[in-house]
């Protein structure tokens, strides 16, 4: 139920979601604009850290990484959950001509992601991508305490989009 990882297919654009402050989700992305997935990335992100937004930080992240500044697109919103930046983001995607696009996300959390972002757009073609995320266990949540307690997480979260809360 937590996860939802279908191989990449060429598509519009990636969508890469925000709460990752390893950087994983970037490598994901770049190595899929790298692979001719896609063009670019629009890269979620609303926290401030240290007076820098998330997915500037990412953006840049992403140019450190290989990619033209052109190519990973900091999204300057202030989306605080899952829901939130599929009813912002989704929106954009039709203002832009997207049909179909790679979301990019944690592991556990693609699921729930994928499920969010199709009900906020069905008419969108949403393929979700895990990325790396050493606090998964690759799946082996139950190995070590970290992953025990995002397998927690995201299944309180899980449940609580379930009831629409």
């Amino acid at each position: 139920m937590l996860v939802h990882d279908e191989p990449p297919v060429r598509s519009d654009v990636i969508v890469v979601l925000g709460g990752d402050y390893r950087g994983d989700r970037i490598v994901k992305a770049v190595e899929l604009i790298r692979g001719g997935y896609a063009a670019k990335m629009l890269i979620s992100g609303p926290a401030a850290i240290f007076g820098a937004r998330e997915s500037t930080l990412a953006a840049r992240y992403a140019v450190e990484k290989g990619l033209s500044p052109d190519q990973a697109i900091p999204l300057n919103r202030d989306d605080t959950s899952t829901s939130d930046e599929a009813r912002g983001i989704v929106p954009m995607l039709r203002g832009m001509g997207v049909r179909s696009y790679l979301l990019v996300t944690s592991p556990s959390h693609t699921g729930r992601a994928y499920r969010v972002f199709h009900r906020e757009g069905p008419d969108l073609i949403v393929h979700p991508v895990a990325s790396g995320d050493p606090l998964w266990c690759k799946g082996y949540w139950w190995t070590n305490r970290e992953c025990r307690k995002t397998w927690l997480v995201e299944e309180m979260k899980t449940f609580a989009d379930f009831l629409r809360l």
